[in-house]
């Protein structure tokens, strides 16, 4: 088998589907959608279509969906544009210690200039404890920023949970939802969630395309200073070809979220059954139940994790580490240490995810190659 792509969490390939709505607005629909001529009024029709297959998914309005860069400009303009724009009423946020880098840094860039972040712990399992959220809430506090899904471990967290503790302290909920959006349900009302990141790339849309949600009534700072555009509230002509991309793979995922869901669950749970005859030693990072369909994430004992990946990779097997935007090192990620594995399996984790168009034959394909590189580095 030449290649296998088993790293659908860090980007998928488009969808043809997806590609096909999107070529209309590079050849002939290309307007500037501020125009008011035709070739305008066509590029600001499909904008606002997309925003309104986008607030399905939510369950929110078409206006409280704004489109950005991805999902890291998302964390980025929520975090900082909401911690900015409001700190007259305090300068506290509760995160976790598992967040995606792009809240983390965007935490750790507002504790330089006079904000304070109180960093949650977590369970051996991944598990976020609602009581220590609940004891790290101050009278300061005014943002939560907690995943609904964690990119490298697949945890789903409680967010109803998360945003009833929110809301009973008046305190703002954002949630990274770019693992989480399109593949399991979400609802923005339900889960009191006020601000809520997603990205295009994830979900077999085109890269360099995201939204954020935002809460009629929340205020937040702009952060690119310009047009008009977006409702005043973010400047710079729209990528159109990309919002379109992102629409269309939203309509999709809404139309197909249940069946893709019990397809990846069935996949996955068959490779980690097969994975626990073939390799000794192997260990789940993270929970099995209440885990992303398509997510696995495995130590192996005393088995060097970059041997492995190299291995793979030269037998046409794409895996990784951990999240793709951690500077493209093998080290291990500091979700993975916040797990506090023993120390056998501390270097080893590997993150396998599956996805639209995985195969039981490359997961056997994997599985095969998988023993032969772990015999190999065991000496067997």
């Amino acid at each position: 088998m030449e290649h296998v792509y088993l790293d659908y969490s860090a980007s998928t390939p488009v969808d043809k589907r997806v590609i096909e709505s999107m070529l209309p607005y590079f050849r002939s629909k290309y307007g500037n959608a501020s125009s008011i001529h035709k070739f305008g009024r066509d590029a600001k029709g499909a904008i606002e279509r997309a925003r309104s297959y986008i607030s399905m998914l939510l369950k929110a309005a078409p206006e409280e969906v704004f489109f950005t860069s991805g999902g890291t400009e998302s964390d980025n303009w929520a975090i900082i544009g909401y911690a900015l724009k409001n700190s007259e009423k305090g300068k506290h946020i509760v995160t976790s210690v598992i967040e995606h880098p792009a809240v983390i840094k965007a935490c750790k860039y507002l504790e330089t200039v006079g904000f304070e972040v109180s960093y949650v712990d977590v369970e051996p399992d991944g598990k976020l404890d609602l009581e220590k959220i609940r004891n790290a809430v101050r009278p300061d506090t005014i943002l939560f920023s907690f995943m609904h899904i964690n990119n490298e471990i697949g945890n789903i967290y409680p967010l109803e949970d998360i945003g009833n503790i929110a809301r009973e302290n008046d305190i703002v909920f954002h949630t990274d939802a770019v693992q989480g959006f399109g593949k399991v349900a979400l609802d923005v009302n339900r889960m009191n969630i006020d601000l809520l990141s997603l990205s295009s790339h994830k979900i077999y849309g085109p890269k360099g395309v995201g939204a954020l949600y935002i809460r009629s009534g929340i205020e937040l700072g702009r952060h690119i200073h310009g047009g008009s555009n977006e409702k005043n509230m973010r400047a710079g002509t729209e990528n159109t070809p990309g919002i379109v991309g992102l629409g269309t793979a939203a309509k999709l995922c809404r139309s197909e979220i249940k069946k893709e869901a019990e397809t990846l669950t069935g996949l996955r749970n068959y490779f980690w059954e097969r994975m626990q005859e073939d390799i000794p030693g192997v260990k789940l990072n993270g929970l099995l139940e209440n885990r992303l369909p398509g997510n696995l994430n495995t130590s192996i004992m005393d088995v060097d994790m970059e041997s492995v990946l190299l291995s793979l990779d030269l037998h046409g097997i794409a895996v990784s580490s951990g999240s793709a935007c951690a500077a493209g090192g093998v080290e291990p990620s500091p979700v993975i240490k916040a797990l506090k594995l023993p120390p056998e399996y501390g270097d080893s984790a590997i993150r396998w995810t599956l996805g639209r168009f995985t195969s039981k034959e490359e997961i056997d394909y994997t599985l095969k190659i998988l023993k032969e590189v772990v015999d190999r580095i065991n000496g067997l």
